[in-house]
Protein backbone atom coordinates (compact mmCIF):
# COMPACT_ATOMS: atom_id res chain seq x y z
CA UNK A 1 0.00 0.00 0.00
CA UNK A 2 3.06 2.42 0.90
CA UNK A 3 4.45 1.77 -2.61
CA UNK A 4 1.53 2.74 -4.10
CA UNK A 5 1.07 5.69 -2.62
CA UNK A 6 4.53 6.60 -2.94
CA UNK A 7 4.30 6.28 -6.76
CA UNK A 8 1.33 7.69 -6.98
CA UNK A 9 3.04 10.89 -5.56
CA UNK A 10 6.25 10.28 -7.43
CA UNK A 11 4.02 10.48 -10.91
CA UNK A 12 1.97 13.42 -9.60
CA UNK A 13 5.10 15.72 -8.20
CA UNK A 14 6.48 14.88 -12.18
CA UNK A 15 3.81 15.65 -13.77
CA UNK A 16 3.15 19.21 -11.80
CA UNK A 17 7.09 19.92 -12.79
CA UNK A 18 6.30 19.19 -16.48
CA UNK A 19 3.25 21.23 -16.20
CA UNK A 20 5.38 24.01 -14.58
CA UNK A 21 8.58 24.11 -16.99
CA UNK A 22 5.74 24.29 -19.37
CA UNK A 23 4.07 27.53 -18.51
CA UNK A 24 7.60 28.91 -17.48
CA UNK A 25 8.92 28.45 -21.10
CA UNK A 26 5.17 30.00 -22.19
CA UNK A 27 3.67 26.87 -23.86
CA UNK A 28 -0.07 27.32 -24.08
CA UNK A 29 -0.58 23.76 -25.40
CA UNK A 30 -2.24 20.79 -24.27
CA UNK A 31 -3.61 17.60 -23.96
CA UNK A 32 -1.56 14.79 -25.38
CA UNK A 33 1.15 16.52 -27.34
CA UNK A 34 1.95 18.74 -23.75
CA UNK A 35 5.36 16.54 -22.86
CA UNK A 36 6.56 17.43 -26.43
CA UNK A 37 6.10 20.72 -26.28
CA UNK A 38 7.50 21.14 -22.94
CA UNK A 39 10.79 19.58 -24.02
CA UNK A 40 10.40 22.19 -27.43
CA UNK A 41 9.69 25.30 -24.77
CA UNK A 42 12.66 24.00 -22.80
CA UNK A 43 14.93 24.06 -25.60
CA UNK A 44 13.72 26.93 -26.78
CA UNK A 45 14.13 28.67 -23.60
CA UNK A 46 17.83 26.88 -22.76
CA UNK A 47 18.97 28.20 -26.46
CA UNK A 48 17.50 31.56 -25.74
CA UNK A 49 19.28 31.76 -22.20
CA UNK A 50 22.78 30.59 -24.12
CA UNK A 51 22.56 33.02 -26.94
CA UNK A 52 22.04 35.80 -24.58
CA UNK A 53 24.50 34.90 -22.32
CA UNK A 54 27.25 34.38 -25.06
CA UNK A 55 26.25 37.73 -26.71
CA UNK A 56 26.62 39.32 -23.14
CA UNK A 57 30.24 37.75 -23.04
CA UNK A 58 31.59 38.21 -26.16
CA UNK A 59 34.71 38.92 -25.40
CA UNK A 60 35.50 36.07 -23.08
CA UNK A 61 33.94 33.42 -25.64
CA UNK A 62 36.51 34.84 -28.21
CA UNK A 63 39.13 34.17 -25.88
CA UNK A 64 37.99 30.75 -25.03
CA UNK A 65 37.20 30.22 -28.73
CA UNK A 66 41.13 30.98 -29.52
CA UNK A 67 42.43 28.97 -27.09
CA UNK A 68 40.14 26.08 -27.92
CA UNK A 69 41.51 26.59 -31.11
CA UNK A 70 45.01 26.83 -30.15
CA UNK A 71 44.32 23.64 -28.11
CA UNK A 72 43.04 21.77 -31.70
CA UNK A 73 46.18 23.33 -33.51
CA UNK A 74 48.50 21.05 -30.90
CA UNK A 75 46.58 18.15 -30.78
CA UNK A 76 46.65 17.96 -34.66
CA UNK A 77 50.48 18.66 -34.36
CA UNK A 78 51.17 16.16 -31.35
CA UNK A 79 50.68 16.64 -27.76
CA UNK A 80 51.92 13.70 -26.66
CA UNK A 81 54.90 11.52 -26.86
CA UNK A 82 55.31 8.01 -25.80
CA UNK A 83 58.33 6.17 -23.71
CA UNK A 84 59.74 2.85 -23.07
CA UNK A 85 59.47 1.12 -19.73
CA UNK A 86 61.19 2.72 -16.67
CA UNK A 87 62.44 5.10 -19.35
CA UNK A 88 62.86 9.35 -19.85
CA UNK A 89 64.59 8.37 -23.06
CA UNK A 90 62.63 9.83 -26.12
CA UNK A 91 62.89 7.80 -29.43
CA UNK A 92 62.90 8.93 -32.60
CA UNK A 93 59.08 9.05 -33.20
CA UNK A 94 58.47 11.26 -29.47
CA UNK A 95 61.51 13.56 -31.16
CA UNK A 96 59.38 13.79 -34.64
CA UNK A 97 56.23 14.90 -32.62
CA UNK A 98 58.17 17.61 -30.32
CA UNK A 99 59.89 19.13 -33.56
CA UNK A 100 56.64 19.63 -34.83
CA UNK A 101 55.23 20.65 -31.48
CA UNK A 102 58.66 23.08 -31.28
CA UNK A 103 57.63 24.61 -34.97
CA UNK A 104 53.98 25.34 -33.86
CA UNK A 105 55.00 26.88 -30.49
CA UNK A 106 57.57 28.84 -32.46
CA UNK A 107 55.18 29.86 -34.82
CA UNK A 108 52.86 31.28 -32.24
CA UNK A 109 54.86 33.03 -29.13
CA UNK A 110 52.41 33.62 -26.83
CA UNK A 111 51.76 30.38 -26.02
CA UNK A 112 52.48 28.99 -22.88
CA UNK A 113 52.34 25.33 -22.36
CA UNK A 114 52.82 22.64 -19.11
CA UNK A 115 54.00 19.31 -20.03
CA UNK A 116 52.79 16.63 -17.83
CA UNK A 117 55.02 13.68 -16.90
CA UNK A 118 53.08 10.55 -16.35
CA UNK A 119 54.21 6.74 -15.48
CA UNK A 120 52.10 3.35 -15.77
CA UNK A 121 51.18 1.45 -12.36
CA UNK A 122 54.09 -0.19 -11.92
CA UNK A 123 56.16 0.89 -9.22
CA UNK A 124 55.77 3.32 -6.20
CA UNK A 125 54.16 6.42 -5.92
CA UNK A 126 57.51 8.17 -5.42
CA UNK A 127 59.40 6.75 -8.02
CA UNK A 128 56.31 7.48 -10.36
CA UNK A 129 56.42 10.39 -9.20
CA UNK A 130 59.97 10.88 -10.32
CA UNK A 131 59.95 9.05 -13.64
CA UNK A 132 57.25 11.54 -14.38
CA UNK A 133 59.58 14.80 -13.49
CA UNK A 134 62.37 13.25 -15.79
CA UNK A 135 60.25 12.77 -18.61
CA UNK A 136 58.61 16.03 -18.65
CA UNK A 137 61.97 17.61 -17.88
CA UNK A 138 63.17 15.61 -21.04
CA UNK A 139 60.27 16.94 -23.25
CA UNK A 140 61.06 20.36 -21.88
CA UNK A 141 64.68 20.29 -22.26
CA UNK A 142 64.26 18.94 -26.33
CA UNK A 143 61.89 21.93 -26.44
CA UNK A 144 64.64 24.72 -25.63
CA UNK A 145 66.88 23.16 -27.63
CA UNK A 146 64.56 24.06 -30.60
CA UNK A 147 64.94 27.49 -29.49
CA UNK A 148 61.67 27.98 -27.64
CA UNK A 149 62.10 30.42 -24.50
CA UNK A 150 62.32 28.72 -21.26
CA UNK A 151 59.34 31.24 -19.34
CA UNK A 152 57.16 29.24 -21.98
CA UNK A 153 57.26 25.89 -20.80
CA UNK A 154 56.45 24.93 -17.48
CA UNK A 155 56.84 20.55 -16.16
CA UNK A 156 54.87 18.96 -13.82
CA UNK A 157 54.72 14.76 -12.65
CA UNK A 158 52.09 13.09 -12.23
CA UNK A 159 53.15 9.85 -11.26
CA UNK A 160 50.60 7.09 -11.88
CA UNK A 161 47.83 9.43 -10.62
CA UNK A 162 46.33 10.18 -13.85
CA UNK A 163 46.95 7.70 -16.31
CA UNK A 164 45.03 7.71 -19.99
CA UNK A 165 44.02 4.07 -20.13
CA UNK A 166 43.09 2.14 -17.23
CA UNK A 167 44.18 -1.65 -17.09
CA UNK A 168 47.19 -3.93 -15.97
CA UNK A 169 48.34 -4.98 -19.61
CA UNK A 170 51.49 -3.95 -21.60
CA UNK A 171 49.11 -2.28 -24.04
CA UNK A 172 47.44 -0.10 -21.09
CA UNK A 173 50.94 0.85 -19.38
CA UNK A 174 52.40 1.55 -23.07
CA UNK A 175 49.69 4.24 -23.18
CA UNK A 176 50.41 5.27 -19.96
CA UNK A 177 54.21 6.18 -20.18
CA UNK A 178 53.94 9.70 -21.73
CA UNK A 179 54.84 13.00 -21.80
CA UNK A 180 51.32 15.66 -22.33
CA UNK A 181 52.00 18.99 -23.87
CA UNK A 182 48.77 21.28 -22.64
CA UNK A 183 48.12 24.95 -22.72
CA UNK A 184 48.64 26.70 -19.57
Amino acid sequence: MFQRLLTICAVAFLFTACETASNVAGDSVSGSSSSSATAAGTAAATAAATAAGTASSSESSSTTATQMSDAEKLAQVGNTVYFGFDSSELAGEAQATLDRQAAFLNVNPTIVVIIEGHADERGTREYNLALGDRRAVAVRDYLLAKGLNAARVRTVSYGKERPAVSGSNEESWAKNRRAATVLN
